[in-house]
């Protein structure tokens, strides 16, 4: 059975856990091509300045054209990201970011690989059974060639993912399983148990033997006996 924790980020069962996310992992997270209509719709949504949406001021600006709103670029990242390595991973939410650094402009039909690059990774002081991941990621604009051209944005980051699920071993899970059993028993059906004494009811004063009465040093009356009863022979 799947638990929460062991389901991707997009849901689907997961296959890479925290102890697969080791210190110097690189994971290629595929080219994205930045579409002219997206750039533009994102910038007029949530980022209008005007290199931004407006064609006619940002050509006869230093810029020399649109440009993306950083925004954007880091969603295109984020997307990548998710759908490259989310996707795959137990991963649950992240603590936040340290970095996140635009290093050159990026227009529409750049071509941009992307990667991710774990740095670091412990286990989770705030939250048992996760792990906090260190990342780095990067986006570089390619050439016509498809080689690396410049490095467009860099992001640190840290991301948890949880722990994998120790598998029980059958054996100890039937042994465990049997002992609760037992347990449960009440002594009576339980093999081995001495019935002896257990549960008894009481069967009341011992009587006395017949033929004792009359040799007690006691009074007479302490054996329920007339005084003739208790004359010695």
């Amino acid at each position: 059975m799947t638990t929460p924790d062991a389901r991707s980020g997009t849901g689907r069962p997961a296959e890479l856990f925290f102890e697969d996310l080791v210190p110097g992992l690189t994971v290629d997270l595929g080219v994205v091509t930045v579409d002219a209509d997206e750039m533009v719709a994102f910038a007029r949504r949530f980022d209008p300045q005007w290199y931004h949406v407006d064609p006619d001021l940002a050509a006869a600006s230093r810029h020399g054209g649109l440009i993306a709103s950083g925004f954007y670029t880091v969603s295109l990242f984020m997307r990548a990201y998710v759908d490259h390595l989310l996707s795959r991973a137990a991963a649950d939410a992240s603590p936040g970011l340290e970095e996140l650094r635009w290093l050159a402009p990026v227009r529409a039909g750049d071509r941009l690989a992307v990667r991710v690059d774990v740095m670091g990774a412990r286990p989770s002081t705030a939250r048992p059974g996760l792990g906090t991941v260190s990342l780095t990621g990067t986006m570089l604009r390619l050439g016509p060639d498809d080689r690396p051209e410049q490095e467009v944005l860099r992001t640190r980051f840290r991301g948890w993912f949880a722990v994998r699920p120790v598998e029980a071993d059958p054996a100890e899970t039937e042994a465990a399983e049997a002992a609760e059993t037992d347990a449960d028993q009440p002594d009576a059906d339980r093999p081995g148990i001495d019935q002896r004494g257990v549960d008894q009811p009481d069967s009341g004063p011992i009587a006395a033997d017949p033929s004792t009465v009359g040799t007690s040093d006691g009074d007479a009356t302490e054996s329920g006996g007339s005084p003739q009863a208790q004359r010695p022979d």
